[in-house]
């Protein structure tokens, strides 16, 4: 689940057909009533680049939500629920979001830092601290000068999203018990201030939450960051298929992984969401920095959230962020893959997808799969609203 930063390098891809389904698409009307005002009309040039996607990296099902200055302004939905299930994707289908949930804790850390709670140069470990000693570990001389920030920013320097990233062992363990076992078998004795994206780190942004709100991570999340953007049906995946929420896309994994695999349920703070396009696109335009929509953070904290610490990795607190200040962050988990982007020019974009391909074009494909549209002058964005 690792983050990239670069805009749109590739041509567009070619056009192919596949039938796609959105909120305006009905039965065909042989005496159709005239195009309200607030009706959206389909843009070809995207969905002609999204369903060629989908047809060439085998993904049965997309969602994407385009704002323009806080309005919504696209809205559609493409394909089936899976390879397998023919029943259509619709603007209200569920995915898991994966890595897309690390702004979102990053935001609700923000918001104990205006609660005063924490500061960002808070320490994490140790007498004094945020955990305190709640997680015993013989290796805890080496863990006292850990922050958040550095939690925030991937600079811990140790815990890295790899083959022994931490998070995807042990599988039967709780939080509480992986994050003993982690703390006595990756020792933290050098790196800070070095990047090194850790989803580790995130699980433990999560307990701090936790330790400070009095609340489960999920519930301080739905009650301090969804319910003030209007978003109430975003919750914590399930690992099953039996575990499927109502309106929850299925996952296909490819290149031989299975979907089905993970604790996700332990993942939440890093990689744990499910949500819609529309209940991103939501989110966004609340932390955003823009003045179309009042953010649920204070400008001086939204800044705080979006300066990189370390300028070479383009990453600040759980925003990829690069010097033409868009920011973003994607998601990957086998049948997973999601971006969410906020370009500098009044232009956020979520795009959700039921399946992700290991061929090497995959991802700058869907990192520069909108960027045409949004950067193109002449894309007929209509004046209308659909939040």
């Amino acid at each position: 689940m690792k983050k990239r930063a670069y805009l749109f390098t590739i041509g567009l891809l070619a056009i192919v057909s596949l039938v796609s389904c959105s909120k305006s698409k009905g039965d065909s009307d042989p005496d159709p009533d005239p195009v309200g005002p607030g009706t959206q009309v389909a843009i070809p040039a995207i969905d002609n680049a999204v369903t060629a996607f989908m047809t060439t990296y085998q993904i049965p099902g997309v969602s994407i939500a385009i704002t323009k200055n806080g309005k919504l302004v696209y809205l559609k939905s493409y394909g089936k629920m899976s390879a397998t299930d023919n029943t259509p994707v619709t603007d209200n289908s569920l995915y898991r979001i994966a890595s897309v949930s690390k702004p979102i804790t990053a935001v609700g850390i923000m918001k104990l830092l205006e609660a005063n709670k924490l500061t960002l140069d808070s320490k994490v470990f140790g007498t004094g601290s945020i955990l305190g000693n709640d997680y015993p570990t013989t290796q805890l001389a080496n863990l006292t000068d850990i922050t958040v920030r550095h939690l925030l920013h991937h600079t811990v320097g140790v815990w890295g999203n790899d083959a022994n990233d931490p998070m995807f062992k042990n599988p039967a363990m709780n939080h509480e018990q992986l994050i003993k076992w982690t703390l006595d078998n990756y020792p933290a004795t050098t790196g800070r201030g070095t990047y090194r994206y850790s989803n580790f780190g995130y699980c433990l942004l999560g307990r701090i939450i936790e330790k400070l709100s009095g609340k489960t991570y999920e519930q301080f999340i739905k009650d301090e960051v969804l319910t003030p953007c209007g978003i109430s049906n975003m919750s914590i995946a399930g690992n099953t298929l039996s575990d499927r929420k109502p309106n929850e896309v299925i996952y296909t994994g490819q290149s031989g992984y299975s979907p089905y695999s993970y604790n996700i349920p332990r993942m939440d703070s890093h990689g744990g969401w499910i949500a819609s396009a529309k209940d991103l696109a939501k989110f966004m335009i609340r932390v955003d920095g823009f003045n179309n929509k009042p953010d649920i953070l204070q400008p001086a904290t939204v800044t705080a959230m979006t300066t990189r610490s370390v300028p070479s990795s383009n990453y600040a607190a759980g925003w990829g962020v690069n010097n033409a200040n868009h920011w973003w962050h994607t998601g990957s988990l086998p049948g997973t893959a999601s971006e969410i982007i906020r370009a500098n020019s009044g232009f956020n974009w979520v795009i959700l997808c039921n399946s992700r391909s290991y061929s090497s074009g995959f991802d700058g494909a869907l990192d520069g799969l909108l960027w045409p549209a949004v950067q193109n002058a002449g894309t007929p964005w209509q004046d209308i609203d659909q939040f």
